[in-house]
Order: structure tokens, then sequence, then C-alpha cells
């Protein structure tokens, strides 16, 4: 069985609390990353044989937690799932959560921050059980949430490289768990995140930035898959736009 990171979720609430008493303590904090929009979305809930598994949901749940601790505004932040029986009540359409995102976006705009989790193919994300969501599709869902402003986009799935191309634009950050021609590891029965969240939840207590927060990822990522031996390597990928490269001094969470 492969060895899980459990410890995480003993210090998330930890960190939630401490990101909360710094974002409150810290009034020369650039407003631009505190008035972001940020929509977390477990799009699948299931292992390669349709098994329910928790990792995604595990990743959703804590992603909003880290997040916040890292400074964003947890009123902004919104989680989202499309698994039909979630403990919360009915999962979500994909139009119904796009619609969330939607009204996340029109209430906090300075920034976006979308982080999508689920499986993947050369051909896109899987989006529940309505298929799969292409990249261009993607890129016009993200257009019109979003627009000009600042935007880093997650895509965490295998084969997630795919997404880079069609969502490159000068205003985003794209990170994805993955090449275009590579698997990504962890989204099975045995595991509490898939590989790509869990490093970034492992990262986010000591990140800079996100441009700092892809690198530790990155390397974290490395570094499981040599440890348990898994080939070929995922190699997450990241596109940083030329605008947003500009504002980084001002993207510090």
């Amino acid at each position: 069985m492969r060895r899980q990171h459990l410890f995480l979720l003993a210090f998330i609430p930890a960190l939630f609390s401490a990101g909360l008493a710094s974002a409150d303590s810290a009034p020369g904090k650039p407003a631009g990353l505190t008035d972001w929009a940020v929509a977390i979305v477990a799009a699948d809930w299931r292992d390669g044989a349709g098994t329910p598994i928790e990792a995604f949901e595990n990743s959703r749940r804590d992603l909003a937690l880290g997040f916040a601790a890292a400074g964003l505004n947890p009123e902004n932040i919104t989680d989202l799932s499309l698994r039909p029986d979630t403990r919360s009540g009915k999962g979500l359409a994909s139009d119904e959560a796009f619609a969330a995102i939607s009204a996340q976006t029109e209430t906090a705009r300075s920034g976006c921050l979308l982080y999508f989790t689920s499986h993947g193919s050369p051909d896109g994300m899987v989006l529940g059980d309505e298929g799969l969501l292409s990249p261009p599709r993607l890129d016009s869902l993200i257009d019109g949430w979003c627009g000009e402003r600042p935007t880093v986009v997650v895509v965490s799935a295998c084969f997630s490289g795919v997404f880079v191309p069609a969502l490159a634009a000068p205003n985003r950050i794209v990170m994805t768990a993955a090449r275009s021609d590579r698997s990504s590891f962890g989204c099975s029965d045995d595991a509490t995140y898939p590989y790509f969240d869990g490093c970034v939840l492992e990262s986010l207590p000591v990140a800079a930035d996100f441009i700092h927060l892809a690198s530790l990822s990155r390397s974290c990522v490395s570094r499981r898959e040599r440890e348990e031996r898994l080939t070929p390597p995922s190699e997450p990928q990241l596109r940083i736009g030329a605008d947003v490269e500009a504002s980084l001094p001002f993207l510090n969470f």
C-alpha cells in the first residue's frame, strides 16, 4: 500500500487558524490577494475501475483550508463536488458548479484561483458523469469568469499538460499535475490525496508565492515518485504569463 499523507490532516486546521490571524493582523497586505476569488472543484469521485474513493474529496476540503491558511480570504473560497452522494448533500451538476464559480468571481474581483482535481485523458479532464471537459471549453469558461484579471489555474489530473497550450495567456499562471503524455499518481482507494494535491498541501505552508508553490510541489512529486519507483515520472508543468510575472511582488502569500 502506498504511503499516505495522513499527517497533513493533523496540521491543516492549525494552519487555517494561523492564516486567518496573519491576514487579519497584516494591514499592509495587498488587497489584490485577499480579494481573489477561489474555486476548488473535485470533478470526479472514483478510481479507474469506477469504485468510489475519497482522494478527490479530501483534496477539495483540505485545499480550501490550505489556501485560506496561506492568506486568501476564506469568505471568497468555494469548494465544489460533483460526487452524487456527498456527505453535505446532493452533488452538483457541472452547470451548477460553474454557476457557483461565476457568482464567486463576481463577488471577489481582484484575481482568480481555479483548482480542478479529477481523472484525465489526452482529450481533457473527467467531469463527473458528464464526459470530458476539453481544454478549449475550460479556456472559454475561464475567460467568462475571470477575463483579464490575474488568474492561476491548476489542473490536477493524468495527462493534464494537455491544458497548458489552450489555457496559456499573459494574465495567467497554469499549473498541471503531469505532462500531456504522462499519468499522474495517487487516484486510488489507498491514497489520501492524489500525489500532486498532497504535494501542494505539503508545500503551501512554506511557499512564498504561486511560482514558489509550483516549484516546491514539482520537487515533492518527483521525490515521491523516485522513492516509490513509479515510472514514467509525471513531470508537472508550469506556464507563467508575462503580465502575471510582472505582478509577482504583489502576489505573495
